[in-house]
């Protein structure tokens, strides 16, 4: 199985900023700890601030890959044109959200990409993205 991780803006601070919110690992170390948990799974990783650039990463893994499990960061909020991305692409994807957005200001109540997504996980740290692939190894063996 071939499963992207997207990372929007902001992602790349994981482990210094905010650590009561975010927690102290960057995503490159959390990364190394899953591609060694899950050696059958072909995992890539990107992330970028840049909208466009995240436009991009979906259409280039959006066509030959199982899953994607994105979290766009601040641009849940606010950008159609990742959630035209993602209706646009053949692959799954699957939210992922560090932090509880429910539980943080009500501008961030409101993901613009969830209605093309199959679901979502929130609030459950990184583990969400643990959670993510466990989801797509599950759909893969039915």
């Amino acid at each position: 199985m071939k499963i992207a991780i997207i990372n929007g803006p902001n992602l790349n601070l994981l482990g210094k900023r905010e650590p009561e919110i975010y927690g102290s690992s960057s995503f490159e170390d959390y990364f190394e700890k899953l591609t060694a948990k899950y050696p059958d799974l072909k995992l890539s990783y990107y992330q970028s601030n840049v909208e466009g650039e995240l436009v991009n990463r979906l259409h280039e893994v959006g066509f030959d890959h199982d899953g994607i499990l994105i979290n766009a960061g601040a641009y849940t909020h606010t950008s159609v044109a990742l959630s035209d991305a993602i209706a646009g692409i053949q692959t799954p994807v699957l939210e992922v959200h560090i932090s509880n957005i429910y539980k943080r200001e009500e501008f961030r109540h409101k993901s613009i990409i969830s209605k093309e997504c199959v679901g979502m996980i929130a609030g459950l740290g990184l583990l969400g993205y643990e959670l993510g692939l466990q989801y797509f190894i599950q759909k893969e063996n039915q």
